[in-house]
């Protein structure tokens, strides 16, 4: 990561806002910093920011409506700092927009690697569109940003995934896509269509449809999803949070609304009940 690019650093404590920026400076980038939300959106706005920290509890506004913000304009991967616990304040980051989210006190190598982790996603160029329901309020656009970052699964799973019989084709372009009962997967271009219109998913979305369809059946626990949103953080025998798994079942519930999923008879994600999920048979219609 030899140019990791401009991050902005919101936080309105003087000792954690000069953690974090000798943290992100240590790491590579050119930081800013702001000590309040509406400050803070102009920063990353004014220096197209690549990384954001976020504190979750600033003076002026909630660190939630500070990202709702930044999601209008921007596909910057954005950590919510908090010393908060509760569950639903967590749920609250990712649905909002939250790429990651970090409990204070946190250790400084541990935040660097989770920034790190999240760099290694690729980005498609030029920005894309964010749905209204992620600009209102709503892992990646926005478990959290659009598509156009990607994880581990992204390109570890480019070969596997172009020579799956979902994905058949003759030229480049038709061997990176994967298709299933009307869906459509570009994981080159990290598009989706479905029945031929494009569909806008956050981050971890694209990364948990991908890892699912390149599956081609096969259960994908909750564990296995979280490491295919949150990229090469995780190792296969790192721990694995309740919080974390209950974040993919947030994300694959957000899924299934924009893939107007019908509860009673799915057509594309299958809950295995106490396991995980896995793609539903093909049909034939």
């Amino acid at each position: 990561m030899s140019e990791p690019g401009v991050a902005v650093v919101i936080e309105d404590d003087d000792d954690v806002r000069n953690l974090v920026d000798a943290i992100l400076k240590e790491a590579g980038f050119v930081v800013h910093s702001a000590a309040t939300g509406r400050e803070g959106v102009e920063v990353v706005r004014d220096h197209h920011a690549s990384v954001v920290t976020l504190d979750v509890g600033l003076p002026d506004m909630d660190g939630h409506e500070v990202l709702r913000r930044i999601r209008q304009f921007s596909d910057a991967y954005v950590v919510m700092l908090t010393a908060r616990r509760d569950e639903p304040d967590t749920l609250t980051a990712f649905l909002t927009g939250a790429d990651d989210y970090v409990k204070k006190p946190f250790l400084p190598r541990e935040l660097r690697a989770r920034v790190t982790a999240m760099m290694r996603r690729p980005r498609t160029e030029g920005r894309l569109a964010l749905p209204e329901e992620d600009r209102g309020g709503g892992w990646g656009g926005y478990d959290g940003g659009p598509a156009g970052g990607g994880s581990r699964a992204g390109s570890a799973g480019a070969s596997s995934a172009g020579a799956s019989s979902a994905g058949a084709g003759s030229d480049t372009a038709e061997q990176a896509v994967i298709k299933h009962n009307g869906l459509a997967l570009n994981y080159k271009s990290r598009t989706v269509t479905l029945q031929g219109s494009s569909l806008t998913l956050t981050r971890s979305e694209f990364d948990l449809l991908f890892d699912l369809l390149r599956a081609n059946g096969e259960v994908r626990t909750r564990a296995d999803l979280v490491r295919a949103a949150r990229g090469d953080y995780y190792d296969d025998d790192a721990y694995i949070s309740d919080a974390d798994e209950r974040a993919v079942e947030t994300h694959i519930g957000n899924l299934r609304r924009k893939l107007r999923e019908d509860p009673q008879s799915p057509r594309f994600l299958q809950t295995v009940r106490g396991v995980g999920y896995r793609l539903t048979p093909k049909r034939s219609d």
